[in-house]
C-alpha cells in the first residue's frame, strides 16, 4: 500500500493541475456554472465517491452550487494525484463518482465523502442506506460545518438530528491526536491545524465508532469547523499557504488509507 512518505506533497499537484484550475475558475475568481460529470463504471480500481443529497434553502451561496458539490471535482482530483504519487493504490484521478446514499452502487465502494452536512435535507432512504453502509464495513468523511446562523443553517444541530435517524445508537466522540488514523501514513501529531478560513478557532474532529468504543473501528470522521477539501481545491492558484495545504493532503492520504485498511 504505501510508499515511503513525500515531503513536499503539494509540488505535483501544483504541476499537474495548475493549468486546469486556472482554466476552470480563475485565480480568485467565480466557479462557473455547476454541472455533474458522468460516473465511471465500477472497474475494482479505487473510485473517490462523493455524496450527493437534496440541497436545502440557503445551499446554493456558493455562485449557485448546491452545497455537496462545493470543491467538486478539482479538490478530490488533486487528492487524487497525491494518492497516486505517495501510495500503490493506483486510484482513477480524473474519475470522480457522485452518487445518492440510495443508489444501489453505494454498495460497490468502500468510502464515501459528504460535504456541507449542514443543507443536507436527509430522506428516510438515506438514512437506512447510510446504516447499512456502515453496518457492511464502509467508511465515511464528513466536512465542512459552517458557523450556526450561516445562511440561516443551525449546521451541526442538523447534522446531529440526521445522524440520530440513520444511526439512533450512535455517540459523535471528540477524538485526539493519539487515535490511529491520524498515524496511519503520516505522522500527525497536532489537530491544531488548517483552520477554515470563514470560521473562527480551530478544528475540531469528531468520530463515529463501532458500538461507541473508541477502540473499535472508527466509521466516520467528522471534520468540524474546518473545511480540508477547500485546501485540496485550492492547492493549484495558491490562496492557502503550502504548509497549512500539506496538512489537509496529510489528513487526506490517512483517512483514505485507514478506510481501506479497517
Amino acid at each position: 500500500m504505501a510508499r515511503p512518505p513525500r515531503v513536499l506533497l503539494v509540488l505535483a499537484v501544483v504541476l499537474l493541475t495548475a493549468a486546469a484550475a486556472l482554466a476552470q475558475f480563475g485565480f480568485g475568481g467565480g466557479r462557473g456554472r455547476f454541472f455533474e460529470r458522468p460516473n465511471t463504471p465500477y472497474d475494482g480500481r479505487f473510485t473517490f465517491v462523493r455524496v450527493k443529497y437534496q440541497t436545502a434553502p440557503g445551499g446554493f451561496w456558493y455562485s449557485g452550487w448546491p452545497a455537496w458539490g462545493h470543491g467538486y471535482p478539482l479538490g478530490e482530483q488533486n487528492l487524487m494525484n497525491i494518492m497516486n504519487s505517495v501510495s500503490y493504490l493506483a486510484p482513477h484521478i480524473q474519475e470522480i463518482n457522485t452518487l445518492a446514499l440510495d443508489d444501489p452502487e453505494i454498495a460497490k465502494y468502500p468510502l464515501l465523502y459528504l460535504i456541507e452536512p449542514g443543507w443536507w435535507q436527509m430522506t428516510d432512504s438515506e438514512a437506512v442506506a447510510l446504516r447499512m453502509f456502515i453496518a457492511k464495513g464502509g467508511f465515511v468523511i464528513v466536512d465542512d460545518f459552517k458557523p450556526t446562523g450561516f445562511q440561516g443553517c443551525d449546521c451541526w444541530e442538523h447534522f446531529e438530528a440526521n445522524m440520530k435517524r440513520a444511526l439512533p445508537d450512535a455517540r459523535i466522540l471528540d477524538m485526539d491526536v493519539s487515535h490511529p488514523i491520524f498515524h496511519s501514513f503520516f505522522e500527525i501529531n497536532s489537530l491544531d491545524i488548517i483552520p477554515q478560513a470563514y470560521n473562527a478557532g480551530r478544528p475540531y474532529f469528531k468520530g463515529v465508532f463501532e458500538d461507541n468504543d473508541r477502540r473499535k473501528p472508527l466509521q466516520m470522521i467528522i471534520n468540524y469547523n474546518t473545511d480540508i477539501s477547500q485546501f485540496w481545491e485550492w492547492s493549484s492558484v495558491g490562496l492557502r499557504s503550502i504548509e497549512q495545504t500539506n496538512e489537509a493532503y496529510k489528513l487526506g492520504v490517512n483517512y483514505i488509507v485507514y478506510g481501506m485498511t479497517h
